[in-house]
């Protein structure tokens, strides 16, 4: 345990520090997690909406050092490919079944 008043102090920040930094990881995995989701269930509109609010808590961890930089950039990349696949892929299909 720390005995000087400064060590104290410290101690103390890094509680405070830590809980902030564990919320902000919360929110960002689980925005993570819903917009995976939302890809595997093949619901554009709602992989959509749900990569804005990802990109954006993203973002935000970069700003208050969560997370860095070139990590949420290949997130951003991962996830960006993945949901274009799904929107390319999505209006094949209903075309391809009007014309059989």
């Amino acid at each position: 345990m720390a005995n000087h008043v400064s060590s104290l102090k410290r101690a103390r920040q890094t509680v405070t520090k830590t809980e902030v930094n564990r919320a902000n990881r919360t929110r960002v995995r689980g925005s993570l997690r819903l917009l995976r989701e939302a890809i595997a269930a093949g619901d554009v509109k709602v992989a959509q909406e749900q990569f804005k609010a990802t990109v954006s808590a993203l973002d935000k961890s970069v700003q208050k050092g969560v997370l860095h930089k070139n990590t949420v950039s290949r997130y951003k990349s991962r996830l960006n490919a993945r949901l274009k696949t799904l929107v390319t892929a999505a209006p094949a299909k209903p075309a391809a079944a009007k014309k059989a």
